[in-house]
């Protein structure tokens, strides 16, 4: 992308970040059923994924999670830029932060996972506004936009930690120090650092450093912030695993991916189901049932 292109877009982001975000989502809303019925590639993918996971899945339940899907975009500038105070007070109700509190209070270090799916992106800020959070991070594709997700992440008890060895090592000091590490558990690893997986039925290249973090943590903790109907705010669930997160690197891959299997169920609108969970990273063999 040219400098022109870049400042464009960034100018874009930056004005968008000024609308109501009752508006975010109204027009995020609208995007992403449009997407899906314009898209036979967008909805092929989308249409799958969910099915897979929720076979009974109707139209109204398509339509409401493509509607999410748009939200999900269109309301990124509101969280990242807008004054941190204002994006907190979007949080108007919180369940379970007792169950953070208490695993902190042991001294050791906490994992928190966050699967794609709500408002995730606003998960690290108000836990870092309560608690220090270290949260791995992968830059994005587009480099204009590295600077503004930088912004809108860090700060205010988040700090950021890149997905390559030296943010890992700080992962480890972090939890070894009993602080609080935020994961994104069903994000694509690239190669070597992950696992063939079962996810809702099919084989899903899954990341073992989640799992890997659990085994020196005090405990795990499932991380979901609701998206409330009409732009209403969100309700962000702290949730200890209904299967225990134990054993050994392959049996805590397992776990990981059945407690945001039991997450996804219920709230199944509410997972992007667009994002491409089964792909396949460069230089990565699928197993060999698969085609």
């Amino acid at each position: 992308m040219s400098d022109l292109a870049s400042r464009l877009a960034t100018g874009a982001f930056r004005l968008l970040s000024l609308l109501p975000l009752r508006t975010l989502q109204a027009v995020g809303a609208a995007a992403g059923r449009l997407m899906h019925a314009r898209s036979a590639k967008f909805r092929r993918e989308f249409d799958r994924n969910l099915a897979g996971a929720v076979p009974q899945a109707d139209a109204a339940l398509i339509r409401d999670a493509a509607a999410h899907s748009g939200r999900t975009m269109l309301e990124l500038p509101w969280l990242w830029l807008r004054p941190r105070a204002e994006v907190l007070r979007a949080v108007v109700q919180v369940s379970g932060w007792e169950t953070v509190e208490r695993l902190h209070a042991s001294g050791r270090g906490v994992v928190l996972l966050t699967p794609h799916m709500g408002a995730f992106e606003i998960a690290a800020r108000l836990i870092g506004s309560r608690i220090p959070i270290t949260v791995l991070y992968r830059a994005p594709r587009q480099a204009w936009l590295a600077p503004v997700m930088a912004r809108g992440r860090e700060g205010d008890g988040v700090s950021l930690a890149a997905a390559d060895g030296s943010g890992v090592r700080r992962l480890l000091r972090t939890l070894k120090d009993g602080g609080l590490v935020g994961i994104l558990p069903d994000q694509v690893p690239a190669n070597g650092e992950g696992l063939w997986a079962d996810f809702f039925g099919r084989p899903a290249y899954t990341m073992t450093l989640a799992a890997r973090l659990t085994s020196i943590a005090a405990g795990t903790v499932m991380v979901f912030a609701e998206r409330l109907p009409h732009g209403r705010g969100y309700h962000v669930h702290f949730i200890e695993p209904g299967l225990p997160v134990e054993g050994d690197t392959v049996q805590r891959v397992d776990a990981i991916n059945r407690n945001v299997e039991a997450l996804v169920r219920r709230y199944p609108a509410q997972y992007i189901w667009g994002y491409k969970r089964y792909k396949r990273p460069p230089g990565v063999e699928r197993p060999a049932a698969v085609e």
